[in-house]
């Protein structure tokens, strides 16, 4: 019999059931005449540039990667050759906007304005506290979290509180803002409301009657561009924390009941410091939510193949642990990404599955095997993959176990997956016990082993009639 693989069961203390997705696999909804589709290993994270301080952010602009890291702005080369342009005030995640003329770095509390050649913060008292910034219709809109300010169009460094804006359906503050379309979202904490440019002496921007959603963002980098429209982590009020898109006055919650469960399990002050970022390469496009312990992927293009949503988790180290990877900029021909914790930059690679240099693990689950309580003898399961794809000179073992209750596991079982070449090894598995009732099925291995899984088979023999 066929195993679904691309998404597992497992049990919690809360006799509830719960859904376990694959760790650092990527579920690719392909029909290639073995299944409906398969997993591939997750991206590796190679070094590329040492730097002077933890990367706070970055941007392509003018086909050259500019970054924020510690307290200095910084330009990185094709060859990983760094250049410290200037030093920077303030702290936290940067955001950036460009113009035809400068491109905006958004320090907090701060501003800087980039012309190519050197970096003047804008100083005018009447520009308040920079939370975010974009750039629409020849004006740089930052927000304080309670006003919209605009630049001078003559002036980029003057502010005329003459022509600040504001959202106000609800007393609720501004978190961030972001154009979609050359429309301004204004994402509140319990709001959004999108303006349009219509013109005149003060602030030029209208609210678009009816464009208004009721839920709104938990912080500034909670939200980001996705698609053509708007993914944010936040709420409506009274209402716990979940993932949204919103596009057109309307949102859709595109999180999950075990996404839910885990955002939960973390505190609204922790969630609004957590940063929601995008990916688009191969077929894919991935909102990624980097979350202190794992970094939870969501995936809307395979999501509309399979007709269900898709997500898979990322995680770096041996056991599930923070996702060393994020602030993602395409430049080069790569994607260059940061390290959360240490002075460094890497590249994103297909290559190998190593995060700076030092092995992951990754993980896979079955559904419920359940043969209407009669139980079943596992005379043997094999695992079609694709092998043969690791390192020279190394033969890696993985591993499978198995659960009758969706918390206590057997002791692992471990197989060899064959030399680099064997592309014909068969990955199977015999005398796997029985089962009484149900069970559960998962595989687990390590980076210096790239698999890709196609199916899970199974020869059971049923127990009774």
């Amino acid at each position: 019999m066929q195993i679904p693989i691309l998404n597992g069961i497992y049990t919690d203390q809360n006799s509830d059931f719960r859904t376990s997705y694959p760790v650092n696999m990527i579920p690719v909804p392909k029909e290639q005449g073995i299944s409906q589709g398969y997993l591939r290993p997750a991206e590796g994270i190679d070094q590329f540039a040492e730097l002077n301080g933890i990367d706070r952010g970055g941007i392509e602009w003018n086909n050259v990667c500019y970054r924020v890291a510690g307290n200095k702005f910084i330009k990185v080369d094709a060859n990983g050759v760094v250049t410290e342009i200037a030093d920077l005030m303030g702290y936290g995640q940067c955001n950036f906007a460009y113009s035809f003329d400068y491109l905006a770095i958004n320090s907090y509390p701060h501003l800087y304005l980039y012309d190519g050649t050197e970096v003047k913060q804008v100083t005018d008292e009447d520009l308040g506290v920079v939370l975010d910034v974009v750039w629409v219709d020849g004006y740089f809109m930052t927000t304080d979290g309670e006003f919209l300010v605009i630049n001078e169009l003559n002036d980029p460094f003057a502010v005329n509180p003459l022509k600040y804006g504001s959202s106000e359906v609800d007393p609720d503050p501004i978190k961030s803002i972001i154009k979609v379309r050359n429309e301004i979202y204004a994402l509140n904490r319990y709001t959004i409301e999108i303006f349009d440019n219509v013109g005149g002496e003060n602030f030029p921007f209208s609210r678009i009657d009816g464009a208004m959603c009721t839920k709104g963002t938990i912080g500034t980098n909670t939200a980001c561009k996705y698609l053509d429209a708007v993914a944010f982590l936040g709420s409506a009020k009274n209402e716990p924390v979940a993932l949204w898109i919103a596009m057109n006055g309307s949102s859709t919650k595109i999180s999950t009941r075990e996404i839910e469960q885990i955002l939960h399990s973390f505190d609204e002050e922790t969630l609004s410091k957590c940063l929601l970022e995008t990916r688009m390469i191969d077929g894919h496009n991935w909102l990624y939510l980097h979350l202190p312990n794992q970094t939870l992927v969501y995936d809307s293009a395979s999501s509309e193949v399979a007709q269900q949503p898709v997500w898979f988790v990322l995680s770096s180290g041996l056991t599930k642990d923070q996702y060393l990877a994020k602030n993602f900029v395409w430049c080069y021909g790569k994607w260059i990404a940061g390290h959360p914790t240490q002075p460094k930059l890497g590249t994103l690679t297909n290559q190998t599955g190593e995060h700076w240099g030092d092995e992951v693990a990754w993980e896979i689950g079955t559904t419920i095997l359940y043969n209407e309580s009669r139980g079943a003898i596992f005379h043997n399961i094999e695992l079609i993959c694709l092998t043969g794809r690791n390192a020279i000179n190394t033969e890696p073992y993985i591993s499978t176990q198995y659960s009758l209750d969706g918390e206590n596991w057997s002791n692992p079982k471990m197989i060899k997956t064959g030399k680099a070449g064997n592309l014909n090894k068969r990955l199977v598995w015999f005398q796997q016990g029985y089962m009484n009732h149900w069970r559960i099925q998962r595989f687990s291995g390590t980076s210096s082993c790239r698999l890709s899984v196609a199916r899970l088979e199974a020869y059971l023999e049923p127990l009774g009639v």
